[in-house]
């Protein structure tokens, strides 16, 4: 594996209660960002509303539609290109009847943009019990996998290192959905994806953290302080930490500039969540392992 930095000694852990107290002040601030905004932007998948998918003859810009569709009558609709450039998907929230919705936009469309026809492809409906349902679901995929970090890494390393997961692993999403309060982001099924993804890569990152941590117990664990044993197991996966996050933001930097509008929350989410999880998996699972070591010293073998 390439190495970046050969012999790192840098404090990490020496720096865990002032990181804990940052990131804690970040998610109440992101909790009172929520409450002040009644809640979080819910997309139609969650919000319901009607999805209208249209197709013009020649490009037309995006600011362009959103205005006429405005006029039309539907404020904060999202409009996006899809497929090709002259494509559009367009999603207002919470309407009566999707099919008259769809026709007054390509009406408004129609009346808009002269010298071309606009052809309704398609419109769907989807009903404010389904966003219901799906937000729950969402909640119970994301604790079901709070359940399943909890009992893998209980069994492969040690009780306390899996509430440790736990906590950093909710510090991820509870910072990332602070994020999108702060830039007034739609939740929708694509960033829950993300989401979801974001659980899967923290927890491997601070799963290796966790397997230096119980290899350097087993080979020096009984003549060296625990916290310096910690902090040496960082400095030693640092290399292996900084150049897995650095790939993977290089790939969701080229889906956030040139994979289109379809996917650029998806990307952006996941962009912001990855530097999240790379930060939490030294500054926070590890952490607190050392804080409960330091009140409740484990047994060395």
């Amino acid at each position: 594996m390439m190495t970046f930095f050969k012999t790192p000694n840098i404090n990490f852990v020496g720096f865990r209660r002032k990181m804990l107290i940052s990131s804690a002040i970040i998610i109440l601030a992101g909790a009172v960002s929520i409450l002040v905004q009644r809640g979080l932007i819910l997309s139609i998948d969650f919000a319901g509303g009607a999805l209208v998918e249209v197709r013009s003859e020649t490009p037309v810009p995006i600011n362009d539609v959103r205005e006429m569709v405005t006029q039309a009558g539907y404020q904060g609709a999202e409009i996006k290109s899809f497929g090709a450039d002259n494509e559009y998907l367009i999603k207002v929230k919470s309407v009566a009847d999707a099919e008259s919705t769809a026709r007054t936009i390509v009406a408004a469309l129609q009346k808009g943009i002269s010298g071309q026809n606009m052809e309704l492809r398609r419109w769907e409906t989807v009903s404010p019990s389904i966003g219901s349902e799906l937000r729950r679901n969402a909640l119970w995929a994301i604790l079901y996998s709070f359940i399943g970090i909890l009992i893998y890494v209980g069994w492969r390393f040690d009780f306390r290192f899996a509430v440790a997961s736990i906590v950093a692993t909710a510090h991820d999403v509870l910072l990332t959905i602070a994020f999108f309060s702060f830039v007034r982001m739609e939740l929708s099924l694509g960033v829950l994806a993300a989401l979801l993804t974001i659980v899967g890569y923290s927890l491997n990152d601070t799963v290796v953290v966790f397997d230096r941590i119980r290899e350097n117990l087993g080979l020096r664990g009984k003549r060296e302080d625990f916290e310096k044993l910690v902090n040496t197991s960082i400095n030693e996966t640092l290399s292996r930490t900084v150049v897995t996050g650095a790939t993977t933001l290089l790939v969701l930097l080229s889906l956030l500039f040139l994979g289109g509008e379809v996917i650029k929350d998806f990307a952006l989410t996941l962009f912001v969540g990855i530097i999240i999880g790379t930060y939490s998996s030294v500054f926070i699972a590890a952490p607190v392992v050392v804080e409960w070591n330091n009140r409740r010293p484990m047994k060395r073998k």
